[in-house]
C-alpha cells in the first residue's frame, strides 16, 4: 500500500508492506525510499507502542479537523493522509467534519478543564475539553465548525478511552 503522508508540512512518500497491511506487529515498510523495520502494537485506541532500531516510541494518534494530531515524544504534530483511493471514493468532497459530532477521550486520563459550554459556537480545531493522561495534558479540539451541543463530562471526572466528552453540530 502506498501513501502520501504531510506531516507539520513535509510531504513523505510511505509504502507499507503486504504483511504489515495483515495485521501483524512487524512492519516493512519504505519511507521516501528508505527501507525501515519496526515493531508497533496498538496498546489502547489510538495509542501505539512502536519499537524502531531499538528505539522504543509511544505515539498517540486522533482525528483532528481534516486529519490526524499525532502526539510523540511530548511534541505534537499535525497529520494528513493522502490515499489515492480515499479521494477517488469522497470525490474530493470537503475535509470538515459533516452532521453530528461525538468528540472522544483519546485515552484514559483526567478531566482538567472544561472549555465549552452547551449551546457555544465553536470553529475547527477549538479546544473543548483538557483531559490529563499519564502526566500529559491533551487538549481535545472540535473536529468541526459548529454549536456544541453537549458537554458529557466535569472536571476532575475519570473517562476512559473512547468515552464520549462532548457533541457538536
Amino acid at each position: 500500500m502506498k501513501l502520501t503522508i504531510e506531516l507539520d508540512g513535509k510531504t513523505r512518500t510511505v509504502e507499507i508492506g503486504a504483511d504489515a497491511a495483515r495485521g501483524g506487529g512487524r512492519l516493512l515498510c519504505a519511507i521516501d525510499g528508505r527501507s525501515v523495520e519496526a515493531d508497533a502494537i496498538e496498546v489502547a485506541p489510538g495509542v501505539y507502542s512502536i519499537l524502531i532500531e531499538g528505539t522504543s516510541f509511544e505515539v498517540r494518534v486522533e482525528p483532528y479537523a481534516a486529519g490526524l494530531r499525532v502526539g510523540v515524544g511530548g511534541r505534537e504534530y499535525a497529520a494528513r493522509i493522502r490515499d489515492p483511493r480515499q479521494w477517488r471514493r469522497n470525490r474530493g468532497a470537503a475535509e470538515e467534519a459533516e452532521g453530528s459530532q461525538r468528540v472522544v477521550a483519546p485515552m484514559p486520563g483526567k478531566v482538567i478543564r472544561v472549555l465549552v459550554k452547551p449551546g457555544q459556537t465553536v470553529e475547527t480545531g477549538k479546544g473543548l475539553v483538557v483531559v490529563e493522561a499519564m502526566k500529559m495534558q491533551n487538549e481535545v479540539r472540535s473536529p468541526k465548525s459548529g454549536k456544541v451541543e453537549r458537554v458529557l463530562v466535569s472536571e476532575g471526572q475519570t473517562v476512559g478511552a473512547g468515552d464520549v466528552l462532548a457533541v457538536v453540530t
